[in-house]
């Protein structure tokens, strides 16, 4: 699970910028409260360019385009191997750590840490993540897709750890306090980021100005947080229209956002090697949609939504509560991604409804062989195992080997990849995502 984006504070000591890094690190929402922190200094700016020039070479090679055209195969539904594909979260902070950074302003440390994971990828990881000649800035901007006039007051967390959360919407009085999700776009300094990074890196790399305005559309993360969980289950039985009154809510504020990004052409392709849904790659042939002429549509890109936070809940009340109001915002995209942690064995018929579905996550609670065999090759098993295998420092090989090779003799009818994500911890030992990559490689290579 993982959240929209990541809320830089200029303030924030450079010695913790790693702390905060996600994977969606090219799509920051800056808080601007001192305009000189977005400068690049010459001692760093000369440790940036030596990562970019790794970055660039790494982007050259030959097998950057064999991963790629796996990828076009896979995400057609051709056959391939089984793709692999290692995100370790959490655990970038512990194979890249703060006291690796060498930069020492903010915004080098950040540009240095999304630089160092490119070249780890590329040098280390051995999964099928492709590496591109881009580096990536982001709109300056407050407000967004978290946003909606109420916010929940978070206890704990410290650290990467649990958390509990004081929810604002407490009764239905509150609703009136509620706002769709808005927008406030600094042009000017996000004009100046990436003349910054174009100054910086541009004869390297490929500077383009991308954001990630949100990462699920499911809606049912930011309900829990608005309502709290066990106040949401409570409802579904003792005040059901209140939930269809919330759901509504936020599937007609989710479009509006959606009708304002596309009107202001602020939507980026994400049919390369963009991260999508809750796992995979999203290298395809068939976006964007015919018609296109650079001003991106949502039927140009790929769509995801989810619902971890009813995992509980009947395949009845799924239906009746939440997935009607997630629906029409996936019928507006031109390829679709459903699910993350939740296991969809009993909601699956419910779930293949959504038109131009063709990613489907396989958490580790799901049943394999009966959605290998609902599934067959007609769409993408995104397979999820077990980040638990990494969290020591030492891991059973094994195991590891055993439970991906029972996985891919049970799929191999299937169009599947791997995808390692999820982890608060790799044990701090980096060893971990290699080994594991390599085990899965030659597990899906021996098919």
């Amino acid at each position: 699970m993982a959240a929209e984006a990541v809320l830089i504070n200029p303030t924030v000591p450079a010695t913790d910028i790693a702390s905060v890094q996600t994977r969606y690190d090219s799509t920051v929402i800056q808080e601007l409260r001192d305009p000189g922190a977005y400068t690049i200094s010459g001692t760093d700016k000369a440790i940036l360019r030596r990562l970019a020039g790794q970055v660039a070479e790494l982007a050259a090679r030959p097998i950057e385009e064999e991963k790629r055209e796996s990828w076009y195969r896979h995400n057609a539904l051709e056959p391939t191997r089984p793709l692999i594909f290692c995100d370790p979260e959490n655990g970038w902070n512990e194979i890249i750590n703060p006291g690796q950074l060498q930069c020492q302003g903010q915004l080098g440390r950040w540009w240095e840490m999304l630089l160092r994971k490119e070249v780890f990828w590329g040098t280390h990881m051995g999964d099928d993540y492709t590496i591109q000649p881009y580096f990536n800035t982001c709109h300056v901007h407050v407000g967004g897709y978290e946003e909606w006039g109420l916010k929940e007051t978070v206890v704990g967390g410290d650290d990467g750890g649990s958390y509990r959360w004081d929810s604002p919407l407490k009764s239905e009085e509150d609703f009136d306090k509620l706002h769709f999700p808005t927008i406030d776009l600094d042009a000017t300094t996000t004009q100046r980021m990436f003349e910054l990074a174009e100054e910086v890196l541009g004869d390297l790399l490929t500077v383009r100005l991308r954001t990630n305005w949100w990462w699920s559309l499911g809606m049912t993360m930011r309900v829990a947080f608005l309502r709290g969980l066990q106040q949401m289950m409570y409802d579904l039985i003792d005040n059901p229209a209140f939930v269809h009154r919330i759901m509504a809510f936020m599937r007609d504020g989710t479009m509006a956002l959606l009708d304002y990004l596309e009107s202001e052409e602020l939507l980026s392709l994400n049919n390369d090697g963009t991260y999508v849904g809750s796992g995979g790659l999203g290298w395809s042939r068939e976006l964007p949609e015919p018609g296109f002429k650079g001003k991106v549509r949502l039927c140009d890109m790929w769509g995801f939504a989810e619902s971890q936070e009813t995992v509980g809940i009947s395949p009845q009340m799924f239906a009746e509560f939440i997935f009607p109001y997630q629906l029409p915002i996936l019928e507006r995209f031109g390829l679709n991604c459903y699910g993350c942690c939740e296991p969809l064995d009993s909601r699956w018929h419910i779930v293949e409804q959504i038109p131009r579905l063709r990613r489907v996550s396989i958490s580790p609670w799901t049943d394999v062989p009966e959605m290998a065999e609902r599934l067959g090759d007609r769409y993408i098993l995104s397979i999820k195992p077990s980040p638990a295998t990494l969290s020591s420092y030492s891991i059973d090989e094994d195991q590891i080997r055993s439970d991906l090779r029972r996985l891919f003799e049970v799929t191999r009818d299937c169009r599947v990849e791997v995808i390692m994500k999820d982890n608060h911890t790799i044990g701090n030992n980096p060893q971990n995502v290699i080994r594991w990559c390599e085990i899965a490689r030659q597990e899906a290579e021996r098919l």
